[in-house]
């Protein structure tokens, strides 16, 4: 049986998929008012007046879900010299010839890249939906304020929801990954493929 090593721990697994869940209902609820070809979204929380209701808590709630998700992995996220190196090979990654790509850590730079526009997305469309959020706080707000806002708002969804597909495409595409989220574990075949330098480090070497 092949040996294992924890990548996760139960909090952040579980952290994880509580944002991964509201990040499904605040998507959903949000598209149903993005066009009106998706309305029909809006049938899965009881209409539009409730999906209007909604939306804003399910962002609010999946924003703080993924500021404890922050504090846990932030550090593990840095960006280090092996990661540019990593970028310039990432031509190589595509086409399977994995062996090219250096050492990388817990997270490859295109991890990390996805990590900072989720970060980045996710504290623009908390500003920008306070901003036009009705009827709590639209008031103090300039009407060409809240229309840039709504505008950014809608610019930075698109921007998280196209990072999410990324993130479910590469933990789907590379074997394994997703056995991380789900029981916490890795082989130590799997960790010495994908991050040597860390399996490196779970073993107590330089």
């Amino acid at each position: 049986m092949a040996r294992t090593i924890q990548r996760y721990p139960d909090r952040t697994r579980m952290n994880h998929w509580i944002v991964a869940m509201l990040f499904v209902c605040a998507a959903l609820s949000g598209l149903a008012f993005f066009h009106p070809a998706l309305f029909f979204f809006s049938a899965l929380f009881g209409g539009g007046p409730w999906t209007r209701i909604l939306h804003p808590f399910f962002g609010l709630l999946m924003v703080l879900g993924f500021v404890f998700l922050f504090f846990q992995v932030w550090h593990e996220n840095l960006w280090k010299p092996h990661d540019t190196e990593w970028l310039r090979h990432a031509g190589d990654l595509m086409k399977g010839d994995e062996d090219k790509l250096p050492a990388v850590g817990k997270y490859n730079a295109g991890q990390k890249l996805v990590f900072w526009v989720f970060g980045v997305s996710l504290l623009l469309l908390l500003v920008t939906g306070f901003i036009f959020w009705r009827p709590w706080f639209v008031d103090f707000f300039p009407i060409t304020l809240r229309r840039i806002a709504v505008v950014v708002h809608a610019v930075s969804a698109v921007v998280l929801i196209l990072s999410v597909i990324v993130h479910v495409y590469a933990a789907i595409w590379v074997k394994g990954s997703i056995r991380a989220m789900t029981r916490g574990t890795v082989s130590e075949r799997w960790a010495h493929k994908h991050h040597a330098l860390w399996y490196r480090e779970t073993r107590g070497e330089k």
